[in-house]
């Protein structure tokens, strides 16, 4: 009885279904506002609207924008996830092209001997071999010669075309489609939040940088004011008003002053090369750009954060955690359909002539059309073990969704939080600095008249020197907590082409 599989192939083709999970986004439980019991008197406040994609513009300094605006082009980081992401629509490419039939061509050409002494030669027509291999008697034997002469060797000339094509009855191709285009995703916001990263690290070195050239500038000032009290204490000892202990702690101070300045030259040159590798150039490139000495650029005084709803969607790392979660889940649906048979379609034709002349001729012709059956009976446990795998990486792919979510709401907290205080330590350390200034002045005022010994001026030196290295520092690192604060919103990118 011959079956007709046509209808059972185009209602397979029309009805297939797919196997496994489909992929929900998640739905992050988010908090109202980031800035509940965070406000403060502080002069820069975070304010509840749109987050900036170009934040470092907020600066206004045209050098640390010159520099940013420089990282995409240069970055080694970048050249790296741009390579991931060509990676992933190779990929993809490959992965969809299983939806489509395979076709190849194939031509030959071959110079044949048939042996006589072979197998063939178990067809030869009567004889011992015949007798022993129970074919005495038949007359439908290859014969191994004619009118009692070997075949001679002949040339095989031949091509044709051959044609397979899966019928996706269980959306295994489908979700490993699927799959690659998450992975793609998953690749585009990697290279976000690599650019997002570059970005932070580029203007956290340069605000670094101006810091120190600050506490480099406030250094040698107090250093001219430690050799001026060198001469002071020298002339007062030529008089017998000063002792040579003062003079000697003079010294000291002022030497213990000049012996900071080589460590943070060091430091500055540090920095530069650190900004320079960022943007792909050789130690010393940005050098005559970056040694003249600038303020620390100032904080604006309204920052906005956005909304907590939004942050999932803002965030590359959110938006990469999510698309691995759906490659994981798509992953069971391919798992799960190699448990089921698989139907191939397969085709070929093909010419196929002893004379090149032939290839021509419509009678060289031959061909071969039909379905394949795949039924995978016995794997020795792989395909439960690949299933189960693919089980636990979607676990795994979850699990990490939820700590990088978590991770991004405690980052956004912490960075408010640090901008916050360091504000309010620096307005302490202004009052600090001119407290310090003005005990300077009266214990100079008060040697300088007889009035009190240098040990006064020496530690109201030395406290001067520290407040305002200290509020240096601070300055600083305000601008260095609000560039973290950007980064934990994921400003600096965009996502289907508004700012992000």
């Amino acid at each position: 009885m011959r079956i007709d599989l046509r209808p059972l192939l185009l209602s397979a083709l029309l009805t297939g279904c797919t196997l496994g999970p489909d992929f929900t986004a998640p739905d992050p439980v988010a908090p109202v506002s980031f800035l509940d019991g965070k406000q403060s008197a502080a002069k820069s406040v975070a304010v509840a609207e749109p987050v900036e994609s170009r934040w470092w513009e907020a600066f206004g300094d045209p050098v640390l924008t010159g520099l940013v605006e420089r990282v995409a082009a240069g970055n080694l980081d970048l050249r790296v996830a741009e390579a991931r992401i060509a990676e992933s629509r190779a990929q993809l490419r490959i992965a969809g092209a299983d939806k489509y039939p395979q076709i190849n061509g194939n031509a030959s050409y071959t110079r044949e001997q048939v042996s006589s002494k072979g197998v063939v030669s178990l067809f030869s027509g009567g004889g011992a071999a015949q007798a022993s291999n129970g074919l005495a008697g038949r007359q439908s034997g290859i014969p191994a010669s004619v009118g009692g002469k070997a075949i001679p060797a002949f040339d095989l000339w031949q091509y044709g075309f051959d044609a397979s094509w899966e019928i996706d009855l269980w959306g295994r191709i489908r979700r490993s489609e699927e799959s690659a285009t998450a992975s793609l995703d998953a690749s585009e916001a990697g290279g976000h939040d690599a650019l997002l990263s570059a970005i932070a690290e580029v203007a956290n070195d340069y605000l670094q940088l101006r810091g120190t050239q600050e506490r480099l500038r406030i250094t040698r000032e107090n250093l001219t004011s430690a050799q001026d009290s060198v001469k002071l204490t020298k002339e007062r000892a030529r008089g017998g008003l000063s002792t040579e202990l003062d003079l000697a702690d003079a010294q000291t101070q002022a030497e213990d002053t000049a012996a900071a300045i080589p460590q943070l030259e060091q430091q500055e040159q540090r920095l530069i090369n650190a900004i320079g590798l960022l943007l792909g150039e050789a130690p010393g490139a940005l050098r005559a750009e970056l040694e003249p000495d600038k303020p620390i650029p100032p904080v604006p005084p309204r920052v906005p954060v956005g909304l907590p709803s939004e942050l999932a969607r803002r965030r590359p790392d959110i938006r990469q955690a999510e698309a691995q979660l759906h490659a994981a889940t798509a992953d069971i649906g391919a798992a799960e359909a190699d448990f089921y048979p698989s139907v191939t379609l397969s085709g070929s034709t093909s010419i196929q002539a002893l004379q090149f002349k032939d290839l021509g001729n419509w009678d060289s012709r031959g061909f071969g059309i039909g379905p394949g059956l795949s039924i995978p009976i016995f794997q020795g446990g792989r395909l439960h073990g690949t299933l189960a795998l693919r089980e636990a990486q979607q676990q795994e792919a979850a699990a990490s969704y939820q700590r990088t979510v978590l991770s991004a709401f405690r980052d956004v907290d912490d960075a408010l939080t640090a901008y916050d205080a360091e504000q309010r330590r620096r307005d302490r350390l202004v009052a600090s600095v001119a407290a310090a200034r003005r005990s300077f002045d009266l214990a100079t005022t008060r040697y300088r008249q007889g009035l009190a010994d240098y040990l006064q001026v020496l530690t109201a030196q030395r406290s001067v020197l520290s407040e305002e290295q200290q509020l240096a520092d601070s300055t600083a690192t305000i601008g260095t907590n609000l560039i973290a604060l950007y980064k934990a919103l994921g400003g600096g990118w965009k996502v289907d082409g508004k700012a992000g």
